[in-house]
């Protein structure tokens, strides 16, 4: 049982909901998980969605900023999670339940908007870089209790606001000092992702010298000629799903960048990752 697993920071979901449609219908995943949809829940467009054919939602909304939502094709229950420390809607947090001829299991989604942290990387004159460390610090406890309690059937996704690599962004040198990619952040990042042995699905079969870009700023005149991107957006999974992972090869993932040329775009785009379940 193969199923695809998606991200998206849509900025605005009901801006560019006609943009969401068209990719659901293009690229058929079966678990979308959304960032910065800037709705409240009761504004969330559900019936959309369920036209589409995906009737498990789980929102969680914020007047004007922040926000995420998880659509799915298959069941998922809520999990009671909370991770950021402003309390502000940045995260999503399922269970989902993978039902096949070959397949009987489920895992858990976890669906982040980690904060940008502002302008300056200092957290001493800086509030909002303080803060993304701390929420980043809270999702390392938060695995660490759930690996201690034999829940290793993880799944996390979304725009974590950190370029990692060196090749995550067009510049390295020029983009140090630059928040998503200063050390501090890229450290920190590391840290939670070597704590749990999480692997980065987007480099499994990428060698770290390839050059990938999931976010391009609005400011660019012609995105894709300039093409100074940074890759902001990620699909990690636990040790124990990580042979489902292999299992695609190079092909189950992909960096979905035409849509970063459709009309009025988003200046993310999506990411998809395959998971074979097959028992």
């Amino acid at each position: 049982m193969k199923i695809k697993l998606a991200s998206w920071n849509i900025n605005s979901v009901r801006l560019r909901i006609d943009q969401v449609i068209r990719f659901l219908e293009e690229q058929k995943p079966d678990i979308l998980g959304l960032q910065e949809i800037k709705c409240q829940e009761e504004q969330f467009p559900f019936e959309a969605f369920r036209e589409a054919g995906y009737p498990y939602i789980e929102v969680s909304g914020q007047k004007g900023y922040h926000g995420t939502a998880t659509v799915s094709r298959l069941p998922m229950e809520r999990l009671p999670t909370s991770f950021c420390p402003l309390e502000h809607a940045r995260h999503v947090s399922t269970r989902v339940i993978a039902k096949g001829e070959n397949c009987d299991q489920d895992f858990e989604f976890h669906n982040f908007y980690i904060p940008a942290g502002g302008d300056v990387a200092d957290p001493e004159i800086n509030d909002k870089f303080q803060h993304k460390l701390d929420f980043l610090d809270v999702m390392r406890v938060y695995f660490s209790e759930r690996f201690a309690k034999g829940d290793n059937q993880q799944v996390l996704v979304g725009d974590f606001n950190i370029a990692p690599h060196e090749n995550d962004v067009w510049s390295h040198k020029q983009l140090l000092k630059v928040v998503s990619h200063t050390p501090r952040e890229v450290e920190t990042l590391a840290t939670l992702q070597a704590t749990h042995d999480f692997t980065d699905t987007a480099r499994l079969f990428r060698d770290d010298d390839e050059k990938l870009y999931s976010w391009w700023s609005y400011r660019a005149r012609d995105v894709m000629k300039s093409n100074r991107g940074r890759r902001l957006d990620h699909i990690w999974v636990s040790p124990a799903l990580k042979p489902c992972v292999e299992a695609t090869g190079r092909e189950g993932y992909e960096i979905h960048t035409p849509c970063r040329t459709w009309e009025k775009p988003s200046d993310h785009v999506p990411i998809t990752q395959v998971m074979d379940l097959t028992d």
